[in-house]
């Protein structure tokens, strides 16, 4: 699915200003439709706002009331400084009749949310911060009109009260922000009603890009358009012929486990044999001479592991300390794909020359952080980055040459051209240790297969995700679930996916 932010969204709108009939009048019967289709034929409460997301309500009411159906709006701007298509919506409803009225009375069976659109960018403060209390305390099902009133659509992010939404209904195509941060929260299920325009909205100029201050020399920022990431997106390892061997499938080095973490370059190791690779070398800080539970694993000095390896992960219980520091100067060199995770990331932040050394690489390179990471890399604070996910892994993509995934609720996938994609996939089950050390071993097992960088860190979050998802469906989670419970899952939805059968 394409995601569409703002700018783009209102090139568009521009683009059919005289279309008939009216986007306006598209929406507002198509949600109207929707929620018919979904919640029956009750009463129901419209909240409309003073611009256009209030006409689109209003185009609903009418809508509603025509195909018999009780329905009241509550309406507290001033119709006199309504937009002109809102107007003309408000003054149509009330002409055929719909009930207005200023405290509704009486109960309702859903509620529509159509206070605000895809423009707000402000908080939601006095009374229509009231009024979205009120809505959120509404025990029954709730309808927003393109967006969650006071939720970003760009971004995803808050800035103060927003609207809970059961269903959110999508208009013209995907926002971004339903995605990623609070939106997944605020939005419920999202359905997209393209409005009859499916065709103009993948005609967006590729090169539009949203401007933003960046430290280094001609960053790539993030296009105005970017991608819901699917299953049918997936680019996999192909069947593997009989006349395989080991080597076929590369050699994974898991650099970590310094003392009192190992656990995390084992998960991440373990990971990797789970998802294919041929071998698996742990580099571990901390000798150990068998994992227990893995005694495939080959234990080895991380300075063997390196040198024998055809992809690297970097990261997982690396610790901070000199030994660390100096492993990861070597594997900065090594000419082979290296994922770098966790202390990595950290030992970046606090070392300019080891930064600047990583983003001249040759071989590809990925960076999985998760937001306070990322922010350390970007000298920034954490909340800065979760204010604008996509904007913030587009500058680490340019600023590292590098495929990000910034992780948290809509994992963020960017690309060093200022392409990016959102990951659908996982929940809050992954809200534990280890599950990004995991994560890491995934795409390893990918890139040491021949996966190129992009579709190997793309496949990796996905069946992170969706591993994640199935384990909680079948009641293991989301409280409890433990990393090394994705193992299994995501081996299965991998094969299942590489043999057609999913």
């Amino acid at each position: 699915m394409i995601l569409l932010r703002q700018a783009a969204l209102r090139a568009i709108e521009q683009r059919f200003a005289t279309a008939s009939p009216p986007l306006m009048e598209r929406a507002g019967r198509a949600a109207a439709a929707l929620l018919r289709e979904r919640f029956g034929t009750g009463r129901v409460l419209v909240c409309a706002g003073p611009g256009n997301n209030g006409g689109d309500g209003f185009v609903l009411a009418r809508a509603l009331h025509r195909a018999g159906q009780a329905v009241s709006v509550r309406f507290a701007g001033d119709p006199q400084r309504l937009p002109a298509d809102a107007a003309a919506a408000w003054q149509s409803a009330r002409a055929a009749g719909v009930d207005f009225c200023a405290e509704p009375s009486g109960k309702f069976s859903v509620v529509v949310d159509a206070l605000f659109g895809i423009g707000l960018r402000r908080p939601l403060d006095g009374d229509w911060a009231a009024l979205v209390e009120r809505i959120n305390r509404f025990p029954g099902p709730v309808l927003a009109l393109d967006v969650p009133s006071g939720l970003d659509a760009d971004t995803g992010a808050c800035h103060g009260p927003a609207v809970g939404a059961t269903l959110t209904a999508s208009f013209i195509a995907g926002k971004p922000g339903l995605y990623t941060g609070a939106g997944p929260d605020c939005a419920g299920e999202v359905v997209l009603l393209d409005l009859g325009l499916g065709a103009a909205t993948t005609d967006i100029d590729t090169n539009t890009a949203i401007r933003h201050t960046d430290t280094t020399a001609n960053p790539a920022p993030p296009r105005h358009h970017g991608a819901l990431l699917t299953a049918a997106d997936l680019r996999l390892p192909p069947p593997r012929v009989r006349a395989s061997h080991k080597g076929s499938f590369g050699t994974l080095a898991v650099i970590g486990g310094a003392p009192g973490m190992s656990g995390a370059a084992l998960l991440a190791a373990r990971a990797g044999l789970h998802l294919g690779a041929g071998r698996v070398m742990a580099g571990l800080l901390q000798p150990l001479t068998v994992d227990p539970l893995q005694p495939e694993l080959m234990l080895r000095s991380p300075e063997e592991a390196l040198a024998g390896a055809t992809t690297a992960v970097v990261g997982p219980g690396l610790g901070q300390s000199g030994a660390a520091l100096d492993l990861l100067h070597r594997a900065a060199g090594v000419d082979f794909p290296l994922l770098l995770d966790a202390d990595a990331l950290n030992l970046l932040a606090a070392h300019p020359v080891l930064a600047r050394t990583i983003a001249r690489r040759a071989a590809p390179t990925l960076l999985t952080p998760h937001p306070t990471e990322a922010a350390r890399l970007l000298g920034i604070d954490t909340a800065t980055v979760q204010a604008d996910r996509i904007a913030a892994a587009c500058r680490l993509a340019s600023r590292f040459h590098a495929e990000v995934a910034l992780k948290g609720a809509g994992t963020v996938l960017a690309s060093p051209d200022g392409s990016w994609r959102i990951n659908p996939t996982g929940n809050p089950g992954l809200a534990s240790g280890g599950t990004g050390d995991v994560l890491a071993g995934m795409a390893g097992a990918l890139l040491a297969q021949g996966l190129p960088a992009r579709d190997a860190l793309a496949a990796a979050v996905f069946l992170h995700g969706a591993a994640a998802d199935e384990r909680v469906a079948a009641g293991h989670g989301p409280a409890g679930l433990t990393a090394g419970e994705l193992l299994l899952p995501a081996r299965r939805l991998l094969n299942r996916r590489i043999a057609g059968l999913a």
